[in-house]
This record gives structure tokens, C-alpha cells and sequence, in this order.
């Protein structure tokens, strides 16, 4: 199987590698367009924030070359957040492949700090992406927006609301948590993943 990590000016890409390594698997890390359309299955991690990463695809043609893979594609953090339709962080277009919205948390619980960072449960569970995965599993998150809840969600989290922690269209998939930091949980969903 051919896998393809997209290389872009955002990404966790080597905690990704890493996690695919100790999963037996192997990528490309690669901003060629026809690497990516060739991949049996492609990765869009992302750490950073949204505009400037738009910005990173759009100069690249990247933008285009997403929005046309027809296999299978799961969009990890910003990744997640850079498949739906926009981002109120700096007012960000993103790809429109999943047509949500992404908001900031403004909790009105003065206990819950913004950014959400560690451990949180993952519940209603509704995709082969978390064959084998339990209700309640933990799985690690950093981030400052969410994606709204949507007919699109496939997992839920809860942090002062709730929220999609994972999303599906077509052919993509989207979580919000860091799989690669998400210890046996998440290389269970990676290794769903590769397995779809």
C-alpha cells in the first residue's frame, strides 16, 4: 500500500511517521500532486493555524489536489479543521470539502482553559474508523477551535459543549484529537484507517 503524508507549512509529521512506524507501516512525505493522487491513502496532519496553512496549500496548488483525492483521506487536527467549509480563526476559507464551521471555545466555565490540552473521552462512536475503540476511550487534544456538531460527525467530544472530535464525507475523514499522541487509541484509528 502506498501512503502519502501531505508535506505543507503546518503538521505534526514526525510524530505521524512515528506513529506509522510502530504500526509497520511507511509513508511518503510529499507536496507532489501526483504522489498524493497516486497514494492508496493520504494523511493531512496539522499543528498551527489555519490561515497561514490555507495560505501554505493554496501557494502550493494543494488546495485544488485535496479537493480532488479519491481515496481515502484523514485530515488530523488543523488537517480536520482545513476539510470544513471555514475557521473563525482569522476568518479562514478553508477546502468546503465537509460544510461546517469551525468556532472558537468561549466557555463560560472560568475552569475550562482555552487551549483544551490533555485527555479527553470520545463518545457516540459512528464510523469503521473505531472498529474495536470503546465508548469513553481517552484520546489526547490541543486545539483552540472545534468543528460544530453536524450530520457529518462521526465521535463526539465534550469541553464545556459539545463537539465533533471526528467528522466523515465521502471519501474523508476527519479527527480533531492527535492520534499519534493518543497512545493504543489512536493506533487503533490509524490502523482502522489504513485498513478502510
Amino acid at each position: 500500500m502506498k501512503l502519502a503524508i501531505i508535506k505543507y507549512n503546518a503538521g505534526n509529521i514526525r510524530s505521524v511517521l512515528n506513529a506509522l512506524e510502530r504500526l509497520g507501516a511507511e509513508a511518503e512525505v510529499t507536496d507532489e500532486p501526483e504522489a498524493l493522487r497516486r497514494a492508496d491513502k493520504v494523511i493531512f496532519p496539522g499543528v498551527g493555524e489555519a490561515s497561514t496553512a490555507m495560505a501554505s496549500l493554496r501557494q502550493n496548488g494543494l488546495d485544488g489536489v485535496l479537493r480532488s483525492l479519491t481515496q481515502p483521506v484523514l485530515g488530523i487536527c488543523v488537517g480536520m479543521q482545513l476539510l470544513c467549509a471555514h475557521s473563525e480563526e482569522n476568518d479562514t476559507e478553508a477546502l468546503g470539502i465537509v460544510p461546517v464551521r469551525v468556532r472558537r471555545f468561549l466557555p463560560a466555565d472560568a475552569l475550562l482553559k482555552v487551549p483544551q490540552v490533555g485527555w479527553n473521552r470520545l463518545f457516540n462512536l459512528r464510523s469503521p474508523l473505531f472498529a474495536g475503540i470503546d465508548e469513553g476511550s481517552y484520546v489526547y487534544n490541543v486545539h483552540s477551535y472545534y468543528a460544530e456538531d453536524s450530520p457529518y460527525t462521526i465521535a463526539h467530544c465534550e469541553y464545556g459543549l459539545t463537539y465533533a472530535a471526528a467528522v466523515h464525507k465521502d471519501n474523508f475523514y476527519g479527527v480533531q484529537f492527535h492520534t499519534e499522541k493518543s497512545a493504543a487509541t489512536g493506533d487503533r484509528i490509524i490502523q482502522n484507517f489504513l485498513q478502510l
